[in-house]
């Protein structure tokens, strides 16, 4: 038998979850020699992804959405990669590397009626760490590519602004833009972070904790937004980017710890008909990625998308994860479970 730690949801949060609270560590045993396969696999996980989706599904059953709500008192379903310890699935070998979703655990077993529907196998031939194929080579670096080309649609010349622009996504999304001949604005909540999007390429940076965004769309208005955030810059974005811009609403991380009754009120929603905007969301699942999955790594190996990371090393009792939705990571939030 070994210890198996895991991520668990402990109790539906009222505003933003609490660690120890909404969310706990918590060790099982599990005999890994022997405990049934059921048809599946069992993996031994290597990082674990934290993404601000994953508030939404800290809910009550009651209230329907796109994804399942979390299960009280089970380990967290998340986006994980790790190796292949023992297979009952013929198409799957052990010392195979594993990508998909599953528990948020140190080990984690998959029945085979879910493993092909769960996850993957991937080669990582460009030799790529565990966390940046969760990263930037995984579901955000997808969400990037899906929702750039797949809806912004960009044209060399054209502006973009990406809010939240050094996280997962955002960084992604910034460096695509730029490699396509855009003018690329990016928003960040520190001048560490703006500091690192001036290095990344990013034309203009700024702090939206001390600067005002209506002055800097006002200078450099768009024609494409990246909508992370929601909320006021959201209603700036409205009053600011030109007529037939494309807005992409991939999050809206300001109102996720808000009760659904102190959501702000957008005011500039009229724009949308007046300016003949076009407003879309997507969820990157529904989108075909293969040419995504093809050129990424490559990209990324090479250094022409560069990635930072904000790695916490174990589970731990939910700090990590409230931290990354409360703006304190700096880069993809991943936790590492690996001493690769």
């Amino acid at each position: 038998m070994v210890q198996n730690a895991s991520l668990v949801y402990a109790e539906p949060p009222t505003g933003a979850p609490v660690p120890g609270e909404t969310l706990i560590r918590r060790v099982d045993e599990i005999d890994i020699d022997n405990v049934p396969l059921e048809g599946g696999i069992l993996v031994q996980n290597k990082a674990l992804s934290l993404d601000p989706y994953m508030r939404g599904r800290m809910r009550d059953p009651k209230l329907k959405s796109y994804n399942e709500p979390f299960e009280l008192n089970k380990p967290l379903t998340t986006l994980a990669i790790g190796l292949v310890l023992r297979s009952d699935e013929p198409t799957i070998q052990p010392g195979s590397i594993y990508k998909g979703r599953f528990d948020a655990s140190e080990y984690a077993l998959i029945p085979g009626k879910l493993v092909k529907l769960l996850g993957r196998v991937v080669e990582n031939k460009e030799g790529l760490p565990w966390t940046t194929l969760l990263g930037a080579c995984g579901m955000p670096g997808a969400t990037a590519w899906v929702g750039l080309y797949d809806i912004g649609k960009p044209k060399k010349g054209e502006t973009i602004f990406v809010s939240a622009a050094s996280g997962a996504v955002g960084q992604i999304v910034g460096q695509l833009a730029k490699r396509d001949g855009l003018f690329v604005v990016g928003s960040a909540g520190s001048d560490e972070k703006v500091a690192f999007l001036k290095e990344i390429g990013f034309d203009v940076a700024f702090n939206y904790k001390t600067d005002s965004t209506q002055e800097i769309l006002e200078q450099h208005p768009p024609d494409i937004y990246w909508d992370n955030v929601g909320g006021e810059t959201l209603d700036t974005v409205l009053a600011t980017i030109k007529p037939k811009g494309r807005i992409i609403a991939c999050g809206s991380i300001s109102q996720y710890n808000k009760p659904r009754d102190q959501h702000y009120g957008l005011t500039q929603t009229f724009q949308v008909v007046t300016k003949s905007l076009k407003w879309e969301g997507f969820i990157v699942s529904n989108h075909d990625t293969t040419e995504f999955d093809r050129v990424m790594p490559g990209l990324v190996k090479s250094g022409e998308i560069k990635i930072k990371e904000h790695i916490t090393k174990g589970i731990d009792q939910g700090e990590a994860f409230v931290d990354m939705l409360e703006g304190r990571n700096f880069g993809k939030a991943v936790i590492s479970l690996s001493d690769d």
